[in-house]
């Protein structure tokens, strides 16, 4: 990095350069955009600087003193944090959700744009720990965001359990002899490896959405986030989970590491899982099953080892690659990521089996899926209906204010019993309804 791009340059000192790689006319001085990325430029720096009350972020909101000490704010001053703090700030000033997302994307867009630049390692304002307090873009109440009911639950449940009990039904019909057994080149020994991964990835696939209905967690949380590349949102590993405590070990989105709930549902499951194939306790709770990506990993693993390719190749005959890593002690394979978790969920739930029962039940959804998000919603309007904020609060991480303001529509319904059994003890009228 040359000292034209170094990280103790002032971030004030980049912001024409930015805004006329991003405005109109020949010398870039023109159009509305640039205007509205310049304003919010020069806010995010008085934040910096602490020349603006913070209500989010300090108490009283007067007393925020910035991130910096001196006068000036060096790219050396900004990481996540820094941008997870000033969303914090924008969404706590009372605009609309669109209007925060829209002051956010400007600065986070400088933001990436000094990121190709050079001069930050990485672009600290699109993580999910920085996004994680704005608000959600779709113009929707609390209320009408997707929550799993319990309707949902069960059927997602009951149909990976049975997945899980016919992948398991195979794998037992396959006998091996006792010479067979370990012969890549056998094919019934053969046959009966690749039942055996059916069952791991039916196990999988149940493990994560008994998760997902259950624990409240957010996916970043327990899979790996695909914006970022650091310790606590690479996934969770089989060491951080404690089948005697029902607990595993979670990077909050508080930036700390904390003990998460695995209610008694998720522990039957997610101990099946853990059985069907031994593996390391550093590898992933969820692993990725992207083939090119195992396939690498797995030559490599074994040519490290010492195997030349002929008997690389007659092992990986003999079993799927996952297998192979296992049994070989191979270095952990990659975690599977928040978008490939969506992608299992979009086809289970899409799945023709399921679609039958779905259109049977009539059974309408706030989406064209089970999001994950949705699970987490639906774990905190149980927990909010059934023992109240200040537990849900807890359980899910999160600030009772934050719960309050997610699930204010079950507040108001709880009001609006409370006011009709008033007048109904007042007026007749509305006795005779």
């Amino acid at each position: 990095m040359t000292d034209r791009r170094s990280a103790e340059t002032a971030i004030d000192d980049t912001f024409p350069k930015f805004l006329t790689d991003k405005g109109k006319g020949d010398a870039g001085d023109q159009g509305a955009y640039r205007a509205d990325a310049e304003r919010e430029l020069h806010r995010f720096r008085r934040w910096c600087l602490g020349e603006t009350a913070d209500s989010a972020n300090a108490s009283p909101p007067e007393s925020w003193s910035g991130v910096v000490d001196g006068d000036t704010v060096r790219f050396a001053d900004l990481d996540t944090t820094v941008f997870s703090d000033y969303a914090r700030y924008l969404s706590s000033e009372g605009n609309t959700a669109g209007t925060v997302l829209t002051y956010y994307a400007h600065v986070a867009s400088w933001c990436g744009w000094a990121h190709a630049q050079g001069y930050i390692p990485r672009h600290y304002a699109r993580e999910s720990d920085a996004e994680d307090p704005l608000p959600e873009n779709d113009g929707r109440r609390p209320g009408d965001q997707q929550a799993w009911e319990p309707i949902h639950r069960d059927l997602i449940t009951q149909f990976v359990d049975k997945r899980v009990s016919e992948a398991f039904d195979v794998l037992g019909t396959i006998e091996v002899s006792h010479a067979d057994r370990g012969n890549p080149e056998s094919e019934t020994w053969q046959a009966k490896q690749r039942a055996r991964f059916e069952a791991y990835q039916r196990c999988r696939e149940q493990a994560l959405v008994y998760v997902v209905a259950y624990t409240g967690l957010r996916g970043s949380e327990f899979l790996s986030a695909p914006k970022e590349d650091r310790e606590g949102r690479n996934g969770i590993r089989w060491r951080d989970v404690s089948f005697a405590d029902s607990s595993v070990t979670v990077f909050r989105k508080s930036r700390e590491w904390k003990e998460a709930s695995l209610p008694e549902p998720v522990i039957g499951p997610l101990r099946r899982y853990a059985e069907v194939l031994d593996v390391p306790d550093s590898w992933p709770v969820f692993t990725t099953l992207h083939r090119p990506s195992l396939a690498h990993h797995v030559t490599d693993g074994l040519a490290d080892a010492g195997l030349d390719e002929a008997a690389i190749e007659r092992v990986r005959s003999g079993a799927p690659d996952l297998i192979v890593a296992a049994e070989h002690e191979l270095d952990a394979p990659k975690p599977l990521t928040t978008d490939g978790a969506r992608s299992i969920m979009e086809r289970l739930w899409t799945h023709e089996k399921l679609a039958e029962r779905r259109d049977e039940l009539d059974l309408s959804l706030d989406g064209d899926y089970l999001e994950l998000h949705g699970g987490r919603r639906g774990v905190g309007e149980v927990l909010v209906r059934q023992f109240g904020y200040a537990a849900a609060a807890r359980y899910l991480d999160n600030s009772e204010e934050q719960v309050r303001e997610a699930y204010q529509h079950i507040e108001a319904a709880e009001r609006a019993d409370m006011a009709t059994e008033a007048f109904s003890q007042t007026d007749n009228r509305v006795n005779e309804r």
